[in-house]
């Protein structure tokens, strides 16, 4: 199926739903526990839940397995980085800008070696949207100290996730059905962590997790839903729309930061959301 040039109204409400539960789950991070354990029960709730599917809708293609390793690996870094950030910062500091910078890295790496065709209008909404959402990662920043190893560590966040955006859309089109690709991907991807984990924490620390095996799977869900929806989406619409659709996740993540997680909550944002409306309704 060749993508359309925009997204239709169908992935559009989809994409904004994939967007507020990505934000829901990294949520989990920044509660109770250490955020690396935490993300090691997420995936692993995740790699669970995605099993029975995988059982009924069986293996991708084979033409698809090169891209659905190679986005094991940069999934991994990213599991990596992005604790690693959120162990020295606050959400509303480090999910901004592991998101911000990624739509447009995406847009741009998909121009260039996809080539793929996009309309100019939506091209407007994601280089607006894209604006809005590196602004509301900026904001407030002199306002609160940020540790200069959570910056780069949420930088190369960015940087991985428009890699691994880009692997997925071109292996979920090459896989024949994309449910099937998601399925496999997140089966896979419920391994690598906690066998590092268990490398570097030993075994204590991984049963302790399953006290909170409840949120776990909660998370995981929320995990699976939010990727499986750009997954499919990037089969029947640009990869650089979808990327920009699933940015809109600092919206709501500034808002659980801010109401939730009671932290603290910076007037320019307000601009910043703005843009990311103004560039969603281009897209639109």
């Amino acid at each position: 199926m060749t993508p359309a040039l925009t997204a239709s109204p169908v992935v559009f409400g989809a994409l904004l739903a994939a967007a507020a539960l990505h934000a829901g789950w990294n949520a989990f991070l920044k509660v109770r526990l250490e955020p690396f354990l935490v993300m090691t029960l997420i995936t692993a709730s995740a790699g669970l839940i995605g099993l029975p599917f995988l059982l009924v809708l069986g293996v991708p293609k084979a033409a698809s397995w090169p891209w659905l390793l190679g986005s094991l690996v940069l999934h991994l870094g990213y599991y990596v980085t992005l604790t690693e950030a959120y162990r020295r910062a606050e959400m509303s500091q480090v999910y901004p800008i592991a998101r911000g910078g990624a739509p447009l890295l995406t847009a741009l790496a998909s121009f260039l070696l996809v080539a793929e065709p996009v309309s100019a209008q939506a091209t407007a909404g994601v280089v607006i949207l894209g604006a809005g959402v590196i602004l509301i990662s900026l904001g407030g920043r002199r306002s609160i100290a940020m540790d200069q190893k959570a910056i780069a560590f949420a930088l190369l966040t960015a940087l991985i996730i428009a890699f691994y955006t880009l692997v997925d859309g071109i292996g979920a089109r090459t896989a024949g059905n994309p449910g099937a690709y998601a399925a496999a991907l997140f089966v896979l991807d419920g391994l690598p962590l906690p066998l590092f984990a268990l490398w570097r924490r030993g075994v204590s620390p991984l049963v302790k997790l399953l006290r909170h095996a409840r949120q776990g799977l909660l998370g995981g869900a929320m995990s699976v839903a939010s990727y499986w929806i750009a997954i499919w989406a990037m089969t029947v619409a640009p990869i650089a729309v979808v990327a920009a659709l699933r940015g809109t996740s600092v919206l709501f993540s500034v808002a659980i930061a801010t109401f939730v997680l009671k932290e603290a909550f910076r007037p320019v944002r307000c601009v910043a959301a703005l843009l990311i409306m103004g560039g969603i309704l281009l897209i639109h």
